[in-house]
């Protein structure tokens, strides 16, 4: 993996940061979701499998990082107990808040907007999305599995490529939404905002590493 500035942050400071991606990562997964006019893959993912089993789109998502989890320790190819401890955690506040952001959304008549207006916030949400991803990746404190795994990815086989690896770890996803798709012939939480994550998302995430909190290096990458 690529060299990295290990230069130690406060407590306070992590904290700060992790609370700052993490409100991001909320917030534009919850503008995806609410907006249902494209969310990003694995969010997209967990709202279609969610619909056709009976399991809540916080409980799904929450499934989900299990499973990533799982993968990751297999790229790794060891238990990091301390890693997984931090996915959990991540995982606890993100899956509960995208569940109560995304109906809250809706309550305030974020859908009676303007279709223009309601695709630049959905294409924000996935905005938001890439700014907590690039953060919380350089802290490299807690992250949500999903993004673990594709920081594993893209500094372990891609040399820090973040286009790349976010593709591959798209792939997923991509099939869970067909599996969904082909027993329900219904579709959801896929559309403009989807699109606009598959090609953009991981380029993003590049390029805020460079504009957003400049300073803040990669830390601690194996």
């Amino acid at each position: 993996m690529q060299a990295t500035q290990n230069k130690e942050l406060s407590n306070v400071r992590l904290l700060i940061y992790f609370i700052v991606s993490l409100m991001f990562n909320c917030l534009g997964n919850a503008l995806t979701v609410s907006l249902n006019l494209g969310s990003a893959l694995w969010t997209a993912a967990a709202v279609n499998i969610s619909d056709v089993t009976p399991i809540s789109l916080s409980m799904m998502l929450f499934i989900f990082g299990v499973l990533i989890i799982i993968t990751n320790v297999i790229l790794l190819n060891k238990i990091d107990v301390k890693r997984i401890i931090g996915n959990f955690i991540f995982m606890v506040p993100f899956s509960t808040l995208v569940g109560a952001f995304s109906p809250l959304l809706i309550n305030v008549g974020i859908t009676s907007l303007p279709i223009f207006l309601r695709i630049v916030l959905d294409c924000m949400g996935v905005v938001f999305i890439s700014v907590a991803i690039s953060i919380y990746q350089r802290i490299n404190w807690m992250l949500h599995p999903a993004d673990d795994l594709m920081q594993i990815v893209r500094f372990k086989f891609f040399k820090g490529n973040s286009s790349l690896a976010q593709l591959v770890v798209f792939m997923p996803p991509i099939i869970a939404i067909s599996v969904s798709y082909a027993l329900t012939h219904q579709i959801y939480a896929i559309n403009i905002g989807t699109v606009f994550a598959l090609l953009f998302q991981g380029g993003l995430v590049g390029v805020f590493d460079k504009i957003v909190f400049p300073d803040l290096k990669h830390r601690n990458l194996e």
